[in-house]
């Protein structure tokens, strides 16, 4: 290797490279086999750095580390088509001293990945590809749409308390809020009283179509050959219906990527902390790692399973004659999770009995 200028090249060589990721600057550490360091900010974009490489490090084997965030695949993707060998990585799972917690900046962050990754001690994330990605992207829409709909509902609800207005004796029953009956009532309400309410009304109604809209594609695109078998297996599991199947078969990509059971719902995220020393051993709270959008659901997949299913059943009143109801649901979730990923993996339909 000679000095920058002349002829030289990195060929067969590895050049380590962390990347602390912003909107409109990235600050990068590269480190060669040899120890020497470089650290640079430069403008967002996988070209620049590309360009910066070629310069500087020709013909070496080009390594990269970011950690997940707002830029999603796309700054991981664009790195690729250049050449550069990237991985994405959860932030916490990014080895880091007292030192760098108490003196963190963009060049600390950047420069303990470049090492981490130098070191083999990073293990990236599960990218997905193009066409996952636009699934599960507007399975997720759907997710917001959820919400929104439920806000306007609470809404119209606040308004009628705020007003006085009793609901018709016919609308007292549970679940009978929503209906199309219920709905008429609150558009024939709204033309006798203040424009608020038909303010919310047209929100909750415009919203409530949207829904309807993307749950109706999303069930066309159910049918697909690529989704359709996946998608009918996971409904062959007890609680487990359409929105879940495929917002599970959205999320999880290949399922294959998982080893066993405990890496499977530790990825959903229903595996509880755990403090082992000495003859002391404690579990607590469930831990903060995991999929935002599949716990919650598989818990309510978990109470849904246990009044239609015998051995669930089963399994949570042994359990609820030691521990409270959330924690028992919480561990025939953990039952329920590992049914989901043996039928996934055996492509074999759920049959009770069987398969408990």
């Amino acid at each position: 290797m000679r000095a920058q200028g002349s002829n030289f090249s990195f060929d067969g060589q590895n050049i380590f490279i962390g990347i602390d990721v912003h909107l409109k600057n990235w600050t990068v550490s590269i480190l060669t086999g040899s120890g020497y360091k470089e650290r640079f900010s430069q403008e967002s974009k996988a070209s620049v750095l590309f360009s910066h490489l070629q310069k500087k490090y020709p013909g070496g084997n080009y390594y990269s580390v970011y950690e997940s965030g707002f830029t999603g695949f796309s700054t991981h993707n664009s790195l690729l088509e250049y050449g550069i060998k990237n991985i994405i990585v959860n932030a916490s799972d990014v080895p880091t001293n007292q030192k760098e917690k108490l003196h963190k900046t963009d060049n600390v962050d950047a420069e303990k990945l470049a090492v981490s990754l130098r070191d083999g001690r990073l293990e990236g994330i599960y990218v997905m590809d193009a066409e996952e990605s636009a699934f599960r992207e507007e399975v997720r829409y759907r997710g917001i749409i959820v919400k929104e709909n439920t806000r306007w509902k609470n809404r119209i609800k606040s308004y009628l308390y705020r007003y006085g207005v009793d609901y018709p004796e016919s609308f007292n029953a549970p679940g009978s809020h929503w209906s199309g009956r219920f709905v008429q009532w609150l558009k024939d309400l709204s033309e006798s009283s203040s424009p608020g309410l038909s303010y919310y009304l047209e929100s909750y109604l415009f919203q409530r179509e949207r829904l309807a809209t993307i749950e109706k594609h999303l069930r066309v695109l159910s049918k697909d050959d690529k989704y359709s078998s996946s998608i009918k297996l996971l409904m062959s599991v007890p609680g487990i219906g359409f929105i879940t199947a495929v917002t599970f078969f959205a999320e999880i990509g290949h399922v294959e990527r998982f080893k066993n059971e405990r890496e499977f719902a530790s990825y959903i995220g229903i595996i509880p902390t755990c403090h082992d020393s000495g003859d002391k051993k404690t579990n607590g709270e469930m831990t903060f790692r995991g999929n935002k959008h599949l716990s919650p659901m598989l818990i309510e997949a978990s109470w849904t399973a246990i009044r239609s299913d015998v051995a669930l059943s089963a399994c949570y009143l042994k359990l609820c004659k030691r521990m409270n109801t959330n924690d028992a649901i919480i561990r025939v979730a953990r039952k329920l999770s590992n049914r989901i990923l043996m039928v996934l993996k055996k492509k074999e339909m759920y049959k009770c009995g069987k398969n408990n």
